[in-house]
């Protein structure tokens, strides 16, 4: 709707930036709340690739996203193929601690759309595969990992940044 996007855009007059943020089989509700509400903020499509680790129901992300879930745009995919097949053509950037190139070094594009792991096993080989970029975000000797919602803040904030919206 017209009227929504010119309120996004503000004073500035930026419109959101075309890059979508996926979550492959997402094992926490709570993170695929925050996910979803950043999406909402930023105007950005998020993709929920089940199985996910909890009933993941129109009724349960509305709870986890709170108000902001009628913002959102949410796109349910059954299977790993199934999303695959809707993002065919679209370059794949994968979020892993396995990475060998850092966030700074990425230079986004339209259309990308960033790929996030389980928090309990992060991204399959499959996923790796067929990613077109493996991206780390650097972390401190002796950490893990982030949390996905935080990693996907971190990617998406830096994507924005580089596309010109507002973040």
């Amino acid at each position: 709707m017209e009227t929504d996007l010119q309120e996004w855009r503000g004073p500035g007059g930026l419109a959101p930036p075309p890059i979508d943020l996926a979550l492959l089989e997402p094992d926490l509700a709570p993170n695929v709340g925050a996910v979803i509400r950043l999406g909402a903020c930023l105007g950005l499509p998020v993709h929920v690739i089940e199985p996910c680790g909890f009933p993941f129901s129109a009724a349960a992300w509305r709870k986890q996203a709170l108000d902001y879930a009628a913002l959102a745009e949410i796109h349910r995919h059954a299977s790993w193929e199934a999303f695959r097949g809707a993002t065919d053509g679209r370059r794949l950037l994968a979020f892993t601690t396995r990475a060998p190139r850092p966030l700074a070094q990425v230079a986004f594009r339209p259309g990308d759309v960033l790929l996030f792991g389980r928090e309990s096993a992060g991204l399959p080989e499959a996923a790796h595969a067929a990613a077109e970029e493996r991206v780390v975000i650097p972390l401190r000797p002796g950490a893990r990992s982030l949390n996905v919602a935080m990693a996907a803040a971190i990617a998406a904030g830096e994507a924005v940044r580089q596309l010109g919206g507002q973040a």
